[in-house]
């Protein structure tokens, strides 16, 4: 597993770690029983404080996605709820086809941001209470 810090996000880092780990749990990218980082490969991998990274494990913990054994390492625990893995997956790639024509058209990762939690207010019917799409 690779962990990837973006420092202009407002997220708290151990808070990224935490949502990477649950995605790639739904995403079945990492199962039941796989091994996570070490605290120090995490470490070294993005150049972050060792306690943050003990933040965010412990969090996974506490919220059951992650068990620690001692000696051994630290582990995943349980899939969480939802769609299975492959599903998520199908989706995932349809996703990625769809960036690739925002890259492909030029749109910066602001720009796409912006299209996709818009397309996301409008499934949800919450345009600043409108009823109208745009």
């Amino acid at each position: 597993m690779i962990f990837h810090i973006r420092s202009r996000t407002g997220i708290p880092p151990y808070l990224q770690i935490v949502q990477q780990v649950k995605q790639d749990i739904r995403l079945g990218l990492l199962k039941e029983g796989d091994k996570l980082p070490a605290v120090r490969e995490v470490v070294t991998m993005v150049a972050i404080n060792p306690n943050t990274v003990v933040k965010a494990y412990r969090e996974l913990e506490n919220q059951g996605c992650i068990e620690k054994r001692l000696g051994v390492g630290t582990f995943v625990t349980k899939q969480p709820a939802g769609l299975s893995p492959d599903i998520q997956s199908a989706l995932l790639d349809k996703l990625e086809g769809w960036l690739a024509e925002t890259q492909a058209a030029g749109l910066d990762e602001e720009a796409v941001e912006a299209l996709f939690h818009t397309a996301q207010r409008n499934q949800r019917g919450d345009q600043h209470g409108t009823d109208s799409k745009r």
